[in-house]
Protein backbone atom coordinates (compact mmCIF):
# COMPACT_ATOMS: atom_id res chain seq x y z
CA UNK A 1 0.00 0.00 0.00
CA UNK A 2 3.22 2.25 1.01
CA UNK A 3 4.44 1.71 -2.90
CA UNK A 4 0.74 2.52 -4.32
CA UNK A 5 0.60 5.91 -2.07
CA UNK A 6 4.64 6.88 -3.45
CA UNK A 7 3.71 6.40 -6.56
CA UNK A 8 0.13 8.72 -6.29
CA UNK A 9 2.21 11.09 -4.81
CA UNK A 10 4.73 11.23 -8.09
CA UNK A 11 1.53 11.16 -10.07
CA UNK A 12 0.68 14.30 -8.68
CA UNK A 13 3.79 15.88 -9.19
CA UNK A 14 3.11 19.52 -10.99
CA UNK A 15 3.33 20.62 -14.02
CA UNK A 16 6.56 22.57 -13.82
CA UNK A 17 8.32 19.27 -12.24
CA UNK A 18 7.52 17.96 -15.46
CA UNK A 19 8.59 21.08 -17.51
CA UNK A 20 12.01 21.11 -15.74
CA UNK A 21 12.21 17.21 -16.21
CA UNK A 22 11.49 17.62 -19.88
CA UNK A 23 14.04 20.60 -20.26
CA UNK A 24 17.27 19.12 -18.21
CA UNK A 25 20.46 18.91 -20.15
CA UNK A 26 21.46 15.87 -21.71
CA UNK A 27 24.32 14.83 -20.19
CA UNK A 28 26.81 16.21 -17.48
CA UNK A 29 24.79 19.79 -16.61
CA UNK A 30 28.31 21.23 -15.92
CA UNK A 31 29.50 19.71 -19.07
CA UNK A 32 31.27 21.41 -22.20
CA UNK A 33 28.87 22.02 -25.10
CA UNK A 34 31.29 22.63 -27.72
CA UNK A 35 33.45 20.09 -26.47
CA UNK A 36 30.38 17.69 -27.19
CA UNK A 37 29.62 19.08 -30.56
CA UNK A 38 33.39 18.84 -31.31
CA UNK A 39 33.46 14.98 -30.63
CA UNK A 40 30.51 14.10 -32.46
CA UNK A 41 31.57 16.21 -35.70
CA UNK A 42 34.96 14.48 -35.54
CA UNK A 43 33.14 11.14 -35.32
CA UNK A 44 30.78 12.06 -38.21
CA UNK A 45 33.45 13.73 -40.33
CA UNK A 46 35.58 10.23 -40.15
CA UNK A 47 32.45 8.09 -40.84
CA UNK A 48 31.37 10.42 -43.71
CA UNK A 49 35.14 9.43 -44.63
CA UNK A 50 34.55 5.93 -44.62
CA UNK A 51 31.38 6.50 -46.65
CA UNK A 52 29.18 5.01 -44.11
CA UNK A 53 25.87 4.83 -44.05
CA UNK A 54 24.13 7.89 -42.20
CA UNK A 55 27.42 9.16 -41.19
CA UNK A 56 27.10 11.71 -39.40
CA UNK A 57 24.47 10.40 -37.10
CA UNK A 58 26.03 7.47 -36.39
CA UNK A 59 29.78 8.61 -35.79
CA UNK A 60 28.63 11.25 -33.61
CA UNK A 61 26.65 8.39 -31.71
CA UNK A 62 29.46 6.19 -31.38
CA UNK A 63 32.20 8.85 -30.06
CA UNK A 64 29.99 10.46 -28.24
CA UNK A 65 28.94 7.43 -26.05
CA UNK A 66 32.67 6.51 -25.61
CA UNK A 67 33.38 9.92 -24.27
CA UNK A 68 30.40 9.77 -22.24
CA UNK A 69 31.55 6.43 -20.46
CA UNK A 70 35.08 7.16 -20.04
CA UNK A 71 34.33 10.65 -18.01
CA UNK A 72 34.83 13.50 -20.38
CA UNK A 73 32.52 16.19 -19.19
CA UNK A 74 30.55 17.07 -22.20
CA UNK A 75 26.65 18.30 -22.68
CA UNK A 76 23.74 19.25 -25.01
CA UNK A 77 21.05 21.78 -24.19
CA UNK A 78 18.01 21.09 -24.62
CA UNK A 79 17.08 23.96 -26.87
CA UNK A 80 19.58 23.28 -29.10
CA UNK A 81 18.37 19.44 -29.82
CA UNK A 82 14.88 21.09 -30.24
CA UNK A 83 16.51 23.68 -33.00
CA UNK A 84 17.67 20.75 -35.01
CA UNK A 85 14.91 18.71 -34.54
CA UNK A 86 12.87 21.48 -36.07
CA UNK A 87 15.00 21.87 -38.78
CA UNK A 88 14.60 17.44 -39.01
CA UNK A 89 10.73 17.95 -38.80
CA UNK A 90 11.24 20.63 -42.05
CA UNK A 91 13.57 18.13 -43.83
CA UNK A 92 10.94 15.38 -43.85
CA UNK A 93 7.66 17.09 -44.14
CA UNK A 94 9.56 18.67 -47.47
CA UNK A 95 9.39 14.65 -48.59
CA UNK A 96 5.24 14.84 -48.31
CA UNK A 97 3.68 15.75 -52.00
CA UNK A 98 0.76 16.17 -53.61
CA UNK A 99 0.39 12.79 -55.01
CA UNK A 100 1.40 10.80 -51.77
CA UNK A 101 -2.61 11.25 -51.01
CA UNK A 102 -3.78 8.94 -52.90
CA UNK A 103 -1.51 6.59 -51.19
CA UNK A 104 -2.68 7.12 -47.59
CA UNK A 105 -5.65 4.29 -47.77
CA UNK A 106 -2.28 1.88 -48.94
CA UNK A 107 -0.80 3.14 -46.22
CA UNK A 108 -3.63 2.60 -43.61
CA UNK A 109 -3.46 -1.92 -43.78
CA UNK A 110 0.33 -1.20 -42.69
CA UNK A 111 -0.08 1.19 -39.89
CA UNK A 112 -3.10 -1.16 -38.25
CA UNK A 113 -0.33 -3.74 -39.08
CA UNK A 114 2.10 -1.55 -36.64
CA UNK A 115 -0.05 -1.34 -34.17
CA UNK A 116 -0.16 -4.58 -33.30
CA UNK A 117 3.30 -5.26 -33.73
CA UNK A 118 3.90 -2.41 -31.33
CA UNK A 119 1.73 -3.97 -28.62
CA UNK A 120 3.52 -7.82 -29.32
CA UNK A 121 6.69 -6.35 -29.68
CA UNK A 122 6.27 -4.41 -26.25
CA UNK A 123 5.13 -7.10 -24.00
CA UNK A 124 8.00 -10.00 -25.62
CA UNK A 125 10.77 -7.21 -24.30
CA UNK A 126 8.73 -6.64 -21.38
CA UNK A 127 8.72 -10.31 -20.63
CA UNK A 128 12.60 -10.38 -21.47
CA UNK A 129 13.56 -7.50 -18.97
CA UNK A 130 11.55 -8.96 -16.41
CA UNK A 131 12.81 -12.46 -16.17
CA UNK A 132 16.21 -11.75 -18.36
CA UNK A 133 16.88 -8.14 -16.74
CA UNK A 134 15.55 -8.42 -13.23
CA UNK A 135 13.84 -4.92 -14.03
CA UNK A 136 11.22 -4.28 -11.11
CA UNK A 137 7.56 -4.30 -12.79
CA UNK A 138 6.97 -0.54 -13.26
CA UNK A 139 11.01 0.08 -14.87
CA UNK A 140 10.46 -3.23 -17.13
CA UNK A 141 6.94 -1.68 -18.55
CA UNK A 142 8.67 1.76 -19.46
CA UNK A 143 11.82 0.37 -20.96
CA UNK A 144 10.20 -2.32 -23.07
CA UNK A 145 7.72 0.72 -24.60
CA UNK A 146 8.79 1.41 -28.07
CA UNK A 147 8.64 4.75 -28.50
CA UNK A 148 8.68 8.20 -27.11
CA UNK A 149 11.86 8.42 -24.57
CA UNK A 150 11.22 11.37 -23.01
CA UNK A 151 7.67 10.42 -22.23
CA UNK A 152 8.43 7.20 -20.71
CA UNK A 153 11.30 8.65 -18.65
CA UNK A 154 9.33 11.55 -17.30
CA UNK A 155 6.14 9.33 -16.55
CA UNK A 156 8.11 6.29 -15.42
CA UNK A 157 9.87 8.37 -13.03
CA UNK A 158 6.47 9.11 -11.67
CA UNK A 159 4.98 5.90 -11.66
CA UNK A 160 7.54 4.97 -9.25
CA UNK A 161 10.19 3.33 -11.63
CA UNK A 162 13.85 3.69 -11.59
CA UNK A 163 14.09 6.61 -14.77
CA UNK A 164 17.76 6.55 -15.32
CA UNK A 165 17.51 2.90 -15.80
CA UNK A 166 14.34 3.55 -18.57
CA UNK A 167 16.78 5.89 -20.09
CA UNK A 168 19.65 4.10 -20.76
CA UNK A 169 17.59 1.08 -22.03
CA UNK A 170 15.58 3.38 -24.03
CA UNK A 171 18.80 5.18 -25.51
CA UNK A 172 20.80 2.23 -25.79
CA UNK A 173 17.84 0.70 -28.29
CA UNK A 174 17.78 3.54 -30.26
CA UNK A 175 21.40 3.58 -30.24
CA UNK A 176 21.30 -0.19 -31.79
CA UNK A 177 18.63 -0.22 -33.58
CA UNK A 178 20.14 2.75 -35.59
CA UNK A 179 22.97 1.59 -36.08
CA UNK A 180 22.20 -1.69 -37.17
CA UNK A 181 19.45 -0.89 -39.85
CA UNK A 182 21.68 1.02 -41.97
CA UNK A 183 24.33 -2.00 -42.03
CA UNK A 184 21.38 -4.31 -42.39
CA UNK A 185 20.56 -1.87 -46.16
CA UNK A 186 23.81 -2.20 -46.88
CA UNK A 187 25.05 -5.78 -46.75
CA UNK A 188 21.90 -6.52 -48.89
CA UNK A 189 22.74 -3.91 -51.52
CA UNK A 190 20.21 -1.10 -51.08
CA UNK A 191 22.45 1.71 -49.87
CA UNK A 192 24.38 3.85 -52.19
CA UNK A 193 26.37 6.68 -50.47
CA UNK A 194 26.37 10.42 -51.30
CA UNK A 195 29.50 11.15 -53.59
CA UNK A 196 30.80 13.72 -51.05
CA UNK A 197 31.02 13.97 -47.30
CA UNK A 198 27.85 15.54 -46.59
CA UNK A 199 24.71 13.50 -46.49
CA UNK A 200 22.04 14.57 -49.68
CA UNK A 201 20.24 17.24 -49.45
CA UNK A 202 19.92 21.07 -51.16
CA UNK A 203 22.56 23.40 -51.82
CA UNK A 204 22.94 26.64 -49.39
CA UNK A 205 21.67 28.87 -51.99
CA UNK A 206 17.75 28.83 -51.96
CA UNK A 207 15.61 31.66 -52.96
CA UNK A 208 14.92 33.95 -50.62
CA UNK A 209 11.32 33.00 -50.04
CA UNK A 210 12.16 29.20 -49.54
CA UNK A 211 14.54 30.07 -46.71
CA UNK A 212 11.27 31.94 -45.20
CA UNK A 213 8.70 29.41 -45.86
CA UNK A 214 11.21 26.81 -44.52
CA UNK A 215 12.04 29.32 -41.45
CA UNK A 216 8.56 29.60 -40.91
CA UNK A 217 7.84 26.04 -40.50
CA UNK A 218 10.81 25.24 -38.29
CA UNK A 219 9.87 28.61 -36.10
CA UNK A 220 5.59 28.25 -36.03
CA UNK A 221 4.81 24.57 -36.30
CA UNK A 222 6.13 24.04 -32.68
CA UNK A 223 4.24 26.39 -31.56
CA UNK A 224 1.49 25.30 -32.87
CA UNK A 225 1.99 21.89 -31.93
CA UNK A 226 2.82 22.70 -28.58
CA UNK A 227 -0.87 24.80 -27.81
CA UNK A 228 -2.80 21.27 -29.24
CA UNK A 229 -0.63 18.84 -27.18
CA UNK A 230 1.10 16.97 -29.88
CA UNK A 231 3.81 14.63 -28.82
CA UNK A 232 7.11 15.67 -29.89
CA UNK A 233 6.08 18.80 -30.58
CA UNK A 234 8.99 20.50 -32.04
CA UNK A 235 9.36 17.78 -34.84
CA UNK A 236 5.71 17.00 -35.79
CA UNK A 237 4.92 20.56 -35.59
CA UNK A 238 7.64 21.86 -37.80
CA UNK A 239 6.67 18.47 -40.00
CA UNK A 240 3.16 18.92 -40.09
CA UNK A 241 3.33 22.22 -41.51
CA UNK A 242 6.35 21.87 -43.91
CA UNK A 243 4.22 19.00 -45.29
CA UNK A 244 1.21 21.15 -45.30
CA UNK A 245 3.62 23.86 -47.53
CA UNK A 246 4.68 20.76 -50.18
CA UNK A 247 1.64 19.49 -50.33
CA UNK A 248 -0.26 22.67 -51.52
CA UNK A 249 2.57 23.48 -53.85
CA UNK A 250 3.96 26.25 -51.97
CA UNK A 251 7.02 25.08 -51.65
CA UNK A 252 9.57 22.37 -53.40
CA UNK A 253 12.61 23.07 -51.51
CA UNK A 254 14.57 21.45 -48.05
CA UNK A 255 16.74 22.02 -45.64
CA UNK A 256 20.87 22.30 -47.07
CA UNK A 257 22.78 19.62 -47.13
CA UNK A 258 25.17 21.46 -44.43
CA UNK A 259 22.10 22.15 -41.88
CA UNK A 260 21.16 18.28 -42.14
CA UNK A 261 24.34 17.43 -41.33
CA UNK A 262 24.49 19.71 -38.13
CA UNK A 263 21.44 18.04 -37.55
CA UNK A 264 21.96 14.81 -37.50
CA UNK A 265 25.81 15.80 -35.49
CA UNK A 266 23.72 17.20 -32.38
CA UNK A 267 21.08 14.37 -32.76
CA UNK A 268 23.68 11.74 -32.45
CA UNK A 269 25.77 14.26 -29.66
CA UNK A 270 22.41 13.98 -27.45
CA UNK A 271 22.02 10.15 -27.90
CA UNK A 272 25.44 10.10 -26.79
CA UNK A 273 25.09 12.20 -23.92
CA UNK A 274 22.83 10.33 -22.29
CA UNK A 275 25.54 7.86 -21.34
CA UNK A 276 27.17 10.56 -19.33
CA UNK A 277 28.19 10.19 -15.81
CA UNK A 278 27.14 6.42 -16.04
CA UNK A 279 29.38 4.01 -14.40
CA UNK A 280 30.58 1.80 -16.52
CA UNK A 281 29.67 -1.99 -15.28
CA UNK A 282 25.58 -0.39 -15.13
CA UNK A 283 26.67 0.72 -19.34
CA UNK A 284 27.66 -2.17 -20.05
CA UNK A 285 24.71 -4.76 -17.92
CA UNK A 286 22.49 -2.26 -19.92
CA UNK A 287 23.51 -2.36 -22.94
CA UNK A 288 24.18 -6.35 -23.10
CA UNK A 289 20.35 -6.27 -22.03
CA UNK A 290 19.65 -3.73 -24.67
CA UNK A 291 20.96 -6.06 -27.36
CA UNK A 292 18.92 -8.78 -26.43
CA UNK A 293 15.88 -6.81 -26.53
CA UNK A 294 16.79 -4.77 -29.33
CA UNK A 295 16.94 -8.29 -31.59
CA UNK A 296 14.14 -9.38 -30.51
CA UNK A 297 12.31 -6.23 -31.76
CA UNK A 298 14.30 -6.18 -35.06
CA UNK A 299 14.02 -9.54 -35.50
CA UNK A 300 9.97 -9.17 -34.93
CA UNK A 301 10.42 -6.31 -37.88
CA UNK A 302 11.75 -8.37 -40.41
CA UNK A 303 8.85 -10.69 -39.84
CA UNK A 304 5.93 -8.54 -39.31
CA UNK A 305 7.66 -6.79 -42.49
CA UNK A 306 7.34 -10.21 -44.54
CA UNK A 307 4.14 -10.96 -43.32
CA UNK A 308 2.57 -7.27 -44.03
CA UNK A 309 4.41 -7.72 -47.64
CA UNK A 310 2.18 -10.52 -48.68
CA UNK A 311 -0.98 -8.66 -47.59
CA UNK A 312 -0.03 -4.73 -49.05
CA UNK A 313 2.48 -5.58 -51.47
CA UNK A 314 4.43 -2.65 -49.70
CA UNK A 315 8.46 -4.28 -50.31
CA UNK A 316 9.38 -6.05 -46.91
CA UNK A 317 12.22 -3.47 -46.43
CA UNK A 318 10.27 -0.53 -46.75
CA UNK A 319 8.14 -2.07 -43.61
CA UNK A 320 11.20 -3.18 -41.75
CA UNK A 321 12.33 0.61 -41.60
CA UNK A 322 8.58 1.86 -40.71
CA UNK A 323 8.42 -0.78 -37.92
CA UNK A 324 12.23 -0.39 -36.36
CA UNK A 325 12.00 0.72 -32.84
CA UNK A 326 14.28 3.93 -33.26
CA UNK A 327 12.93 7.13 -32.81
CA UNK A 328 10.90 8.90 -35.42
CA UNK A 329 13.97 11.43 -35.95
CA UNK A 330 16.37 8.88 -35.98
CA UNK A 331 14.40 6.68 -38.47
CA UNK A 332 13.59 9.23 -40.90
CA UNK A 333 17.21 9.62 -41.11
CA UNK A 334 17.99 6.14 -41.43
CA UNK A 335 15.77 6.32 -44.54
CA UNK A 336 16.90 9.73 -45.89
CA UNK A 337 20.55 8.29 -45.89
CA UNK A 338 19.89 5.10 -47.49
CA UNK A 339 17.67 6.62 -50.04
CA UNK A 340 14.46 5.17 -49.32
CA UNK A 341 10.74 6.75 -49.17
CA UNK A 342 11.14 8.95 -46.05
CA UNK A 343 7.68 10.18 -46.07
CA UNK A 344 6.23 6.50 -45.54
CA UNK A 345 8.79 6.25 -42.95
CA UNK A 346 8.15 9.64 -40.86
CA UNK A 347 4.07 8.67 -41.03
CA UNK A 348 4.10 5.28 -39.83
CA UNK A 349 6.54 6.56 -36.93
CA UNK A 350 4.37 9.07 -35.81
CA UNK A 351 1.31 6.82 -35.90
CA UNK A 352 3.59 4.33 -33.24
CA UNK A 353 4.60 7.11 -31.00
CA UNK A 354 1.56 9.05 -30.71
CA UNK A 355 -0.30 5.54 -29.63
CA UNK A 356 2.24 4.53 -27.25
CA UNK A 357 2.82 7.99 -25.89
CA UNK A 358 -0.83 8.53 -25.49
CA UNK A 359 -1.60 4.95 -24.36
CA UNK A 360 0.86 3.42 -22.63
CA UNK A 361 0.68 5.10 -19.45
CA UNK A 362 -3.30 4.42 -19.36
CA UNK A 363 -2.79 0.89 -20.27
CA UNK A 364 -0.05 0.60 -17.90
CA UNK A 365 -2.97 1.89 -15.38
CA UNK A 366 -5.33 -1.00 -15.84
CA UNK A 367 -2.56 -3.55 -16.10
CA UNK A 368 -0.38 -2.69 -12.32
CA UNK A 369 -1.94 -4.49 -10.38
CA UNK A 370 -1.26 -8.08 -12.54
CA UNK A 371 2.76 -6.96 -13.53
Amino acid sequence: MADDNAAHSKVGSTKTDRDTLRNQPLGNPGGSLWLGLAIGALGGALFAFLKLPLAWMLGAMVFTTFASISGVQISLPHWLRTSMIAILGVMIGSAFSPDLIDQLDRWAVSIAGLLVYAILAGAMVLVYLRKVGGYDPVTAYFSSSPGGLNEMVIVGREMGGDDRIIALTQASRILLTVMTIPFMFRLLGDYDPPPGLLPRGASINLPMSEWLLLGGCAVIGPFLAKLIRLPAASLTGAMFLSATVHIAGWSEGSPPSILVALAQVVLGTGVGCRFSGTDVREVVRVVRLSLGSTTLLIASAVAAGLIMEQITGIPWYMLVLAYAPGGLAEMSLVALGIGQDIAFVATHHLFRISIVVILAPLAFRLMRRGL
